[in-house]
């Protein structure tokens, strides 16, 4: 407890945690568009418990991380060597992680350019087992890197526990009207498995030793979701224009007249 008050009372402290709430939060964006894609394919009365199990699952993994901190700092030293490179057991579980993104991203935009006929009339294309497996999984890759995030910028295991409180409740809070958004916007989709690619590539390229900076990454996505958002302003002003125009009322004249003919 004094311990505690001790922390409290250190103005570095609160520095770093807000700092690592920030982190966290931008880390579980990934996470949270995985989980999004992933829940609006089934059907729609188990959508909004399989977010939060999913969610729920990423509080327990990365709570149940920090207590074994000391383990997870070794998960950065080299288990073997190929070709004179070094790999841990955190690069190969960043590189499975990758694959599986960009296996998963890969496949669903396949099916979004090619759908099966039970996607056409709307059937769920996935079952509630499966979506949670996966998700377990991707909540395993993105808990590891989080901790390992959160290691790096402090020391003291109550600041990252409670930016790991405050992060998974603002994923639990955005889950619903995020993927609420992506199941109305069928182009948000497609950028957002656009975004998965981009990331699987990043945890592949960090698992052989590459390090991107992460800056750049979201910066990438930042734009692209502001170009998005710019078309899809577009595209909502002439859809009110082509609906309310002068030239669309009076082409619908003539059609009014035969009618009454």
């Amino acid at each position: 407890m004094d311990n505690l008050l001790q922390l409290a009372a250190d103005p570095t402290v609160w520095a770093a945690l807000a700092t690592l709430i920030v982190m966290e939060v931008v880390l579980g964006v990934d996470n949270l568009i995985f989980i999004s894609i992933l829940t609006n394919k089934l059907p729609a009365e188990q959508q909004q418990k399989a977010r939060r199990i999913g969610i729920g699952l990423a509080l327990v993994l990365r709570l149940g991380l920090l207590g074994t901190v000391a383990y997870i700092v070794h998960l950065t030293q080299p288990v073997f060597e190929v070709f004179g490179r070094g790999f841990s057991w955190r690069d190969m579980i960043l590189i499975a992680g990758g694959l599986f993104l960009l296996w998963k991203a890969t496949k669903e935009i396949h099916e979004s350019v090619d759908p099966h006929p039970e996607d056409e009339k709307g059937g769920a294309s996935l079952s509630f087992a499966a979506a949670i497996g996966q998700i377990l999984m991707l909540d395993l890759v993105f808990s590891i890197d989080s901790i390992i995030t959160a290691v790096g910028m402090t020391e003291h295991v109550p600041v990252m526990m409670i930016a790991v409180v405050v992060a998974v409740i603002v994923m639990l809070v955005a889950a619903d009207p995020l993927s609420r958004f992506i199941a109305a916007n069928p182009t948000v989709v497609m950028l957002a498995l656009g975004f998965l690619i981009m990331i699987g590539m990043t945890l592949i390229a960090e698992g052989f030793g590459a390090h991107v900076p992460k800056g750049y990454i979201y910066t990438a996505m930042a734009f692209s979701a502001a170009v998005e958002g710019l078309n899809m302003l577009v595209r909502r002003r002439k859809r009110r224009k082509a609906g309310g125009s002068p030239e669309t009322a009076a082409q619908a004249v003539p059609v009014q007249r035969q009618a009454k003919a």
